[in-house]
């Protein structure tokens, strides 16, 4: 146990004793989950690059690379490339594509673990003159490019087609030319609004029930090339109502960072596969309580993840697309990275309150790997603030 002195809402400092540290699930129990998993993961950024930090990218690989075989070593998979590595802000597609590089070579060392990659349409800005045409040759550039690496695809919501599209019937006509190209089944990722609001009105529709039957259209038409779908809107009911709409054999891969143990944990009509952030941040708790519900201990399960609940909403609170700050954070806190600093300099994008109740929560959470590093790097945030 530790004792650091946070701030508090009150404007004033208290004492905080954190509890036990969580205690890591064996490699044997990290094997054979009764649902498949997926751990968006972020990028470690080179503190020692000379670059502008809003301006520029600069990556530590080897770091970046290591936490993903941590992630692997805790039987996950990783979704390379996507929302939680900053893509689109901060990450670019030059950037994404090194990074899938890395990934996937480090890959090949580790026979039998799973990556899929994120495709999109981001080195092609939106603007009035990009055509539909040229939003099919963005996503084709991009499918070549990781398909002749070997990456699987997750095929991600475009900026640009948001932009560009007139109704449901350009959606159509994208996926359905990409898919149909496409050389294995891939996941569709509908990333809502709250994530990043350039997407508002995807599939054709502001009101999600109708973006929902439109997208459920473009999955039934393309069935036999689609794996699973993803949907982040945050919200268990819409995730429920598409999961029971799916064409037979698709996946439903819950994004739902709010609800995620019981929509893992499923109903007597179905349940959602994982392709979540937050599970960078609590690997090790989501490791355990998988292979709890692999092993048939539904109260286990929910007694390691229920507890995280309250801290992944906290990291994910409006406005969400800041929840990559705490997720950075927390792998600083646990000894995962040299230094909290961020691509793009989102570090400073949530307040010192937010971080203290981050603290907080994942110590409530046991998903703190070692209290006393965290509480001594916390008082280090906490002294260039001021507060030590």
């Amino acid at each position: 146990m530790a004792t650091v002195v946070l701030p508090t809402i009150h404007r004033k400092l208290e004492p905080y004793t954190t509890g036990e540290p969580i205690v890591f699930p064996p490699k044997a129990a990290a094997k054979d989950f009764n649902r498949v998993a997926f751990a968006a993961a972020h990028v470690v950024a080179d503190p020692l690059a000379d670059t502008d930090p809003w301006l520029d990218t600069a990556i530590d690989w080897e770091k970046t690379v290591h936490f993903r075989n941590y992630l692997w070593d805790l039987g996950l998979g990783v979704a390379e490339a996507m929302d939680t590595a900053q893509r689109g802000g901060g990450l670019d597609w030059p950037g994404a594509r090194e990074l899938i590089r890395h990934t996937l070579e480090a890959a090949k060392g580790r026979p039998g673990v799973k990556v899929c990659c994120g495709v999109g349409t981001d080195h092609l800005e939106p603007a009035p003159e990009i055509r539909i045409d040229d939003i099919i040759r963005s996503y084709e550039e991009q499918i070549e490019a990781i398909e002749a690496m070997g990456g699987r695809l997750v095929v991600m919501a475009s900026r640009a087609l948001a932009a560009a599209a007139k109704n449901p019937d350009d959606y159509a006509k994208v996926y359905g030319r990409i898919l149909r190209q496409v050389r294995e089944p891939v996941i569709i990722h509908w990333l809502g609004e709250m994530f990043d609001p350039a997407l508002a009105g995807y599939w054709g529709s502001a009101d999600h029930a109708a973006a929902m039957e439109n997208c459920l259209g473009i999955l039934h038409d393309n069935a036999a090339r689609i794996d699973g779908v993803k949907i982040s809107l945050l919200s268990k009911d819409k995730e429920i109502e598409m999961r029971r709409k799916l064409p037979s054999g698709v996946r439903m891969y819950t994004g739902d960072d709010f609800n995620y143990a019981e929509l893992i944990a499923g109903d007597e009509e179905g349940y959602s596969d994982a392709l979540l952030g937050i599970f960078d941040a609590i690997a090790p708790a989501a490791s355990a309580g998988l292979a709890r519900l692999s092993a048939g201990d539904l109260q286990g399960f929910h007694g390691i993840l229920e507890p995280t609940v309250p801290l992944s909403r906290h990291i994910f609170q409006a406005p969400t697309r800041f929840y990559k700050t705490g997720v950075v954070f927390l792998a600083w806190l646990n000894g995962l990275q040299d230094h909290f600093i961020m691509v793009g300099g989102q570090e400073s994008a949530r307040s010192l309150l937010h971080l203290a109740e981050l603290f907080r929560l994942a110590d409530k959470a046991r998903v703190l790997h070692d209290p006393e590093m965290a509480a001594a790097r916390m008082n280090k945030l906490l002294e260039v603030h001021g507060l030590v």
